[in-house]
């Protein structure tokens, strides 16, 4: 579907946006696992906030990915 959008239009800036929001993710899938790994050197306590805020930017991320395409 992108393609023929892509085709039709040459639209440069939404292939900006989709490899912005495609690095935010992944940047983001990173990050949620550096926690997981590096869990003895946070309080447990602190983990499922790191967590919820991390799932917060991923939808948010999501989102921006789903609109740009």
């Amino acid at each position: 579907m992108y393609a023929k959008v892509y085709k039709s239009t040459r639209a440069v800036f939404t292939v900006g946006l989709m490899f912005f929001a495609g690095m935010l993710m992944l940047h983001n899938i990173i990050a949620v696992y550096a926690y997981f790994a590096m869990e003895p050197l946070y309080a447990s306590e602190l983990l499922p906030y790191f967590l919820v805020v991390h799932l917060a930017e991923l939808a948010g991320i999501a989102i921006l990915l789903k609109v740009t395409l």
